[in-house]
């Protein structure tokens, strides 16, 4: 019977592998669910009809990046979209900004007098959206820092004010460092905000065993299943790790 519990295991992870190479191919919003037919219906009934014109365009402009896959999944960012309205989010932190696709949303969704703190390395893939932001006419609401996310945060905390402002963060950076980003939120984070990590399943490789992962993947596989246990076991945050786009966990400040 072991040897067979094994074998149904290891046979489904080997599915879900092919799943993830088929849809790899195809759709570069990163899905998890194991019909692409059924991931596809649920955006173009809800989600794609709901996407504001701003974001359908940005995310058109993002999939001839070559790195599109990098990009927030569009059914991921319509649950963000409620979770910043939920909450009335004025003020906001993004940390992994990419060409902008979730700070789009999250500029549109805010209102007019909010603003958001961005921070990514990488500045020419935040200007291949610019365009779009601008022309959607919510650029004033953002404020772009082109640096590494630890040394912004950590000058924000060197104002006390700052401590428990924000209504609202979303990371979507380097790995090795969510834990760091996380400490550092759970300060500048109002009583009831809310944090979203992207990316805590991986494309399903926290579920499969070592061997079964491809060698370079399997240290942001690692930090991803420390990042999970780790979130799991805080009595600060109220958890849910939602199935869309690559897995997100969303992240209420209870204490």
């Amino acid at each position: 019977m072991a040897d067979l519990i094994f074998w149904k295991s290891a046979n489904s992870c080997v599915k879900l592998l092919g799943v993830m190479e088929q849809s790899g191919k195809k759709n570069p919003s990163k899905g998890l669910l194991q019909s692409e037919e059924l991931f596809q219906y649920i955006l173009e009934t809800s989600v794609y009809p709901r996407e504001p014109e701003p974001l359908k365009e940005l995310r058109e402009i993002t999939a001839t990046h070559p790195k599109a896959v990098m990009a927030t999944s569009p059914d991921a960012g319509q649950l963000m979209d409620m979770l910043l309205k939920l909450i009335n989010a004025k003020k906001t932190i993004e940390i992994g900004v990419f060409t902008g696709y979730s700070l789009l949303l999250t500029a549109l969704s805010i209102p007019d007098d909010g603003k958001i703190t961005a921070i990514d390395v990488d500045r020419q893939a935040y200007e291949m959206g610019l365009p779009v932001i601008r022309k959607a006419g919510v650029e004033h609401k953002i404020n772009f820092i082109e640096s590494l996310a630890l040394p912004v945060l950590d000058k924000l905390l060197e104002d006390h004010e700052n401590e428990g402002i924000f209504d609202f963060a979303f990371v979507d950076a380097d790995k090795a460092n969510y834990k760091n980003y996380h400490e550092r939120l759970m300060k500048l984070l109002k009583m009831g905000g809310i944090v979203v990590y992207d990316n805590t399943l991986r494309g399903g490789t926290v579920a499969m065993p070592e061997e079964l992962v491809a060698e370079n993947l399997r240290e942001n596989r690692r930090l991803t299943i420390e990042l999970n246990k780790c979130l799991a076991a805080d009595p600060r945050v109220q958890i849910c790790l939602a199935p869309l786009g690559d897995g997100i966990t969303i992240c209420r400040r209870v204490c």
